[in-house]
C-alpha cells in the first residue's frame, strides 16, 4: 500500500504532525511505501482558476513544487492529510493544496457518475489538531470529508485533537495516539 502523507503545518513538530508521525509508523510496520510532504516548505502558487484542467488539460497548468505531489496523489492508495486549524479553518497551506486538487475534477462534475480522474478506492485520513475545545470546528471534517467523498470518491476518516497548543502537546493524550494506531493497523493492510 502506498501511502501519501500531505502536513498542512509550518511547525514540523507540531500536534497534527505529531499524530501523523505516529500513524506513519504504524503503517511503515504493517508494509505501507510512505512519502511525506511538508507542504510549508514548497514553493507553489494556489489554483488560478484559469481552468485550463477542464478545457485543455487533464492536469493542473501550474508547474511548480506541488505538481509531484498531485501526480503522487494520483497513484497513492491513501492520502493523510495533517493540519491544524487556525483561525477556524485548516491551515492556508493546506487549503491552498485542496484548491489545486480540482485538477481531477472532470469537467461538468456535478452531471457525471465518473466526476474525478481518480481510480476508485482511495481512502483518505484527516488528521487535524486545535486548540480549541471538541465542540468547536466539527464542521471542518463535515466540509473537507464530504467533498473528497462525494467529488472524488474517497473512503474518508478522521483523527481529531482537541484542546492543544504547544508542538507536540498531543504526546500526553495517548487516547489520541492510540487512535492514531488503531487506524493505521485498520486502513493499512499487512
Amino acid at each position: 500500500m502506498n501511502v501519501l502523507c500531505i502536513q498542512g503545518s509550518p511547525r514540523r513538530q507540531g500536534n497534527s504532525a505529531t499524530i501523523a508521525q505516529r500513524f506513519l509508523q504504524v503503517a511503515g510496520d504493517r508494509g505501507a511505501t510512505i512519502e511525506t510532504v511538508l507542504l510549508n516548505e514548497l514553493d507553489y502558487k494556489p489554483c488560478q482558476a484559469c481552468y485550463a484542467c477542464k478545457t485543455r488539460l487533464e492536469t493542473c497548468a501550474l508547474e511548480d513544487d506541488l505538481t509531484p505531489v498531485l501526480k503522487a496523489l494520483g497513484e497513492c492508495d491513501l492520502v493523510v492529510v495533517a493540519t491544524p486549524v487556525y483561525y477556524g479553518d485548516i491551515s492556508a497551506q493546506t487549503k491552498a493544496f485542496i484548491d489545486r486538487t480540482f485538477s481531477f475534477v472532470k469537467p461538468d462534475f456535478h452531471q457525471r457518475p465518473d466526476p474525478v480522474r481518480l481510480a476508485p478506492g482511495k481512502k483518505m485520513l484527516w488528521i487535524i489538531t486545535q486548540e480549541s475545545p471538541a465542540e468547536l470546528h466539527r464542521d471542518i471534517f463535515q466540509r473537507y470529508g464530504t467533498m473528497f467523498k462525494t467529488y472524488a470518491g474517497f473512503d474518508t476518516y478522521l483523527i481529531r485533537g482537541t484542546g492543544v497548543e504547544a508542538p507536540g502537546e498531543v504526546k500526553d493524550k495517548p487516547e489520541v495516539m492510540a487512535q492514531a494506531e488503531e487506524m493505521a493497523c485498520q486502513l493499512v493492510s499487512g
